[in-house]
């Protein structure tokens, strides 16, 4: 059965990941290093791990099997994610593709270094409703196709 793994800390998007995972009757894991609430469903798995840089991701990349699906901004974790099998995509609705992740890892790579010279110093836009409405929309398309690949 597809599982939803949400890399949850700073997670703009965790209700929208419940509301589509209990209509498609689903497991979501939020991972996270302390500080999320507790959710009511019945379907939601709270995990924490040890504070740490990548305590959530390795829990989450060691977790995921062929067919699950991953919610998280960390492109280095979206690219362990697509090797295990599964699918990936961020809060704003983009979704990781073998074809996509080697340019999203380089780029990552590229503002990171950017980032530390001084050439950079903003960070990303923010979020909008039009990310929020992406996002469920990515997510559902998602969702059924690791459903159609589980089959």
């Amino acid at each position: 059965m597809t599982e939803i793994y949400v890399d949850a800390d700073a997670c703009p998007v965790k209700d929208e990941v419940i509301r589509v995972a209990e209509r498609h009757n689903l497991i979501v894991h939020m991972v996270s290093d302390g500080g999320i609430r507790p959710y009511p469903s019945p379907l939601v798995r709270l995990v924490f791990v040890a504070q740490g840089p990548d305590a959530a991701d390795d829990w989450i990349a060691e977790n995921m099997g062929p067919g699950d699906v991953a919610i998280t901004n960390d492109i280095l974790l979206a690219d362990r994610c697509l090797k295990a099998g599964g699918s990936a995509l961020q809060p704003n609705g983009k979704i990781f593709t073998d074809a996509s992740i080697g340019g999203a890892v380089a780029t990552r790579n590229l503002m990171s270094s950017l980032r530390e010279t001084g050439e950079i110093t903003g960070g990303p836009a923010p979020f909008s409703k039009q990310d929020r409405s992406k996002f469920l929309q990515s997510l559902d398309t998602v969702i059924q196709q690791a459903l159609r690949q589980k089959l």
